[in-house]
């Protein structure tokens, strides 16, 4: 079955691209999803004249996520934690401690878009791959630094 895409599928195809899939994937998901419609001639004509609306809002989107991602990038955020001997972390930072200080500096972060190769378990600085975008990607500098234990013992 031929379908177009009207939005991005991952693993599938970009925005406006005409693609042979199964008849079942087709009919039970990507057109009840509103994600494809069926490629007949009718439904191609029109794409050709949608395709300047199509190309036009992909780029919107990408603009508009390099945008987000260039002042992701601006940031420099420092988390306290508490640490025993050799810097070790009691813990780890994650990925949303990460996005909650971002969204303190103003800017919304889904934690699942914040990229950790390995977990943060030790004192230092870092750099956090952050995706806004499939193609779109920021950096943000992260610094761990030990809580004070500013406790007044009597």
């Amino acid at each position: 079955m031929k379908v177009i895409l009207r939005e991005d599928v991952k693993d599938l195809g970009n925005m406006g691209t005409v693609i042979d899939v199964a008849n079942g994937y087709g009919r039970n998901y990507l057109i009840p999803q509103n994600l494809a419609v069926e490629a007949n001639p009718k439904n191609i004509k029109q794409l050709e004249h949608e395709k300047n609306i199509i190309l036009a809002k992909a780029k919107k989107i990408r603009k508009s996520a390099e945008d987000a991602a260039e002042e992701v990038s601006k940031l420099s955020i420092s988390i306290e934690a508490q640490s025993g001997e050799e810097d070790k972390l009691f813990g780890s930072v994650t990925a949303k401690d990460i996005a909650e200080e971002i969204a303190k500096q103003g800017i919304d972060v889904d934690k699942r878009k914040i990229i950790l190769e390995e977990p943060i378990k030790r004192l230092g600085s870092y750099e956090v791959s952050v995706k806004i975008h499939h193609d779109v990607t920021a950096t943000v500098k992260l610094e761990v630094t030990k809580a004070g234990s500013e406790e007044i013992q009597e």
